[in-house]
């Protein structure tokens, strides 16, 4: 592990086939970085970046929450893999969205209320991520689920990558990459042209609802322009060398999982530090995949541990499963710490980083009291913040987190009020 109708068809046809262009590997981002401040004496905004990470199974809620609030509490067994970094981050307990229970409405973590809704990070991505190459990143650790963790404005759930292969190739391709590339997105360009016609055409004769949803439509064209336009704008860059190696295969066996979780923390830091993209998300997979850590072979499937039916011997495991992901968290706020930005402050300083879970309590799948971490961003940080009188909700934290990238808002979902005692 390194280190390291009729017409309808040939509409969706078209937009098949510029998506695919975009899937194909990018040319690097030589971008500049995201300067700290401007030359117009404007109050810039704390945080510049945002990094959110999903834990499909959640977390064992009485290992991670400590038992006092406040600042000075004393660190749960999961919390304290991340004691080093304690005056970096802040937990939040009691805080949920008000939603149903069950795995398939995981898919709120990120939403609010609605599953479908525009997630927090392509809010955040509107507003921070359109000078980069890639306006925001989709990756996920293991096998690709059901469950999915993203939404556009449509409502349209965008894909995951899961070989850190691939996107690697996206974010850092080789030079010999760049003129087919630029051919395969001018071609795409060309295809949406063509799409934009038809549908120009297609609207004179429609109802008013579908006139409605050709206005979805457009948008959603203009939108896949915009992000062809920008990977166009850098194809005269000069490659982004980064020291990176990865393995000489990727770990997408569901065993592997844990492998390939560090490798993905990895390429998102590298990812920020060369500006490829300034919004990331990682989806942290848990199906039935049998770990062995330490040598010893653990009890059951990740998915079996986490239902536990309170048995101590797959809690116990649980709690080494989890204490993984600690640690590679750990590891990733060490590297936003030590990686700078143009101004030569460290990144974590400007980059809010988001850990959470749209599942409570996996075995009882409960989709209350979602264990959240956030660190960094120029937050005041080191606090347990409780929500004893449950009157606040997880999307007032997300309030907080877009007023702090500069994005002025009084909701998100069905929460209105942010935490005033946080920022």
């Amino acid at each position: 592990m390194p280190r390291q109708l009729q017409p309808h068809c040939g509409r969706r046809g078209l937009l098949k086939g510029a998506g695919l262009t975009l899937a194909l590997p990018c040319l690097e981002s030589t971008t500049p970085l995201l300067a700290a401040d401007t030359d117009s004496g404007e109050q810039q905004p704390a945080a510049k970046r945002l990094v959110c990470i999903g834990s499909n199974l959640g977390l064992y809620r009485p290992a991670f929450y400590p038992k006092q609030s406040g600042l000075g509490y004393e660190a749960s067994p999961l919390l304290a893999n991340l004691e080093p970094n304690r005056d970096e981050f802040t937990v939040f307990s009691g805080f949920d969205h008000r939603a149903g229970n069950g795995h398939k409405n995981w898919d709120n973590f990120l939403c609010g209320n609605k599953i479908g809704d525009v997630t927090l990070d392509q809010i955040a991505a509107r507003k921070i991520g359109t000078d980069t190459r890639f306006e925001s990143i989709q990756l996920c650790a293991g096998d690709i689920p059901s469950q999915r963790m993203i939404f556009t404005r449509q409502g349209v759930p965008l894909p995951m990558i899961n070989r850190p292969s691939v996107i690697y190739q996206k974010l850092f391709a080789s030079a010999d990459s760049r003129a087919r590339s630029e051919y395969l997105l001018r071609s795409g360009q060309s295809a949406l042209d063509v799409a934009l016609e038809d549908a120009k055409r297609l609207q004179q004769r429609v109802s008013h609802s579908d006139r409605d949803k050709l206005s979805e439509y457009f948008t959603s064209l203009r939108e896949l322009e915009e992000r062809m336009g920008r990977q166009l704008n850098h194809m005269a860059d000069e490659s982004v060398q980064v020291d990176y190696e990865l393995p000489a295969y990727d770990p997408i066996a569901p065993t592997l999982m844990l492998e390939c979780e560090q490798i993905m923390f990895d390429l998102m830091a590298l990812a920020l530090q060369t500006d490829s993209t300034r919004v990331a998300s990682l989806f942290i997979a848990g199906l039935g995949q049998v770990f062995t850590l330490d040598g010893k072979t653990l009890r059951a499937g990740y998915h079996a541990l986490s239902h536990h039916g309170n048995d101590p011997d797959l809690i116990r495991d649980l709690i080494r499963v989890e204490t993984e992901h600690m640690l590679c968290l750990n590891r990733f706020l060490n590297q936003l710490k030590e990686k700078t930005d143009a101004a030569g402050r460290p990144l974590l300083d400007t980059t809010v980083v988001m850990f959470g879970t749209g599942m409570g309590d996996a075995s009882r799948h409960s989709n209350r009291n979602l264990p959240t971490i956030v660190a960094g961003g120029g937050f005041q940080h080191g606090k347990h913040i409780t929500n004893p009188d449950n009157t606040l909700l997880l999307g007032d934290v997300f309030i907080s987190i877009l007023r702090q990238m500069g994005i002025e808002t009084d909701a998100f979902s069905n929460a209105t009020s942010g935490i005033d005692q946080w920022a």
